[in-house]
């Protein structure tokens, strides 16, 4: 028995946040706006969809550390784009809210010496959290965001903790 999973629905103000971190123009105007170190570090946003996102972060002389690989801030700085994207992308179009990184844990595995990319799926869960909050609600959600190396092999993980709360 097959079953088939349903693609998240955007609304309009959604699609315009995900075309607009999708131009690589006005996605590198934005960061310079509000988080430049993106801009210096050479951060993409590869996808954006209900589901998931993935960034990209490339090895060269502005992202890596003395011992040759990525210094781990601005993996960090990377892993927690994939999760902030993801989460503006459900809050959009859906009245006020705040939205605050509560928590943060890596896990580094292997040496990041190549250009690694930083995937989150959990939109749907993070869809439905953000769906379900009333005015005045709060709840947090830990995003992981796993970043892997064009070879597949795992470099990190990280886990995102934000807190939301719906406004009034």
């Amino acid at each position: 028995m097959e079953t088939t999973v349903r693609e998240i629905t955007l609304n309009d103000k959604a699609k315009d946040y995900q075309k607009k971190m999708r131009s690589p123009l006005i996605f590198w105007f934005a960061m310079l706006a509000k988080l430049p170190s993106a801009v210096f570090w050479r951060l993409r946003i590869k996808e954006l969809t209900g589901d998931k996102c993935q960034v990209t972060i490339p090895y060269f002389w502005r992202s890596q550390n003395p011992f040759k690989s990525i210094y781990f801030a601005a993996l960090a700085g990377a892993a927690e784009l994939s999760t902030g994207a993801l989460c503006q992308l459900a809050l959009a179009g859906k009245g006020k809210f705040s939205m605050l990184v509560v928590d943060f844990r890596a896990e580094y595995h292997k040496k990041a010496n190549q250009k690694i990319t930083f995937s989150c799926d959990q939109g749907r869960e993070l869809f439905q959290l953000i769906d379900s909050l009333n005015v005045n609600d709060t709840a947090q959600l830990t995003m992981i965001s796993t970043g892997t190396s064009e070879s597949g092999e795992v470099v990190a993980k990280f886990y995102v903790t934000w807190s939301f709360k719906r406004k009034s």
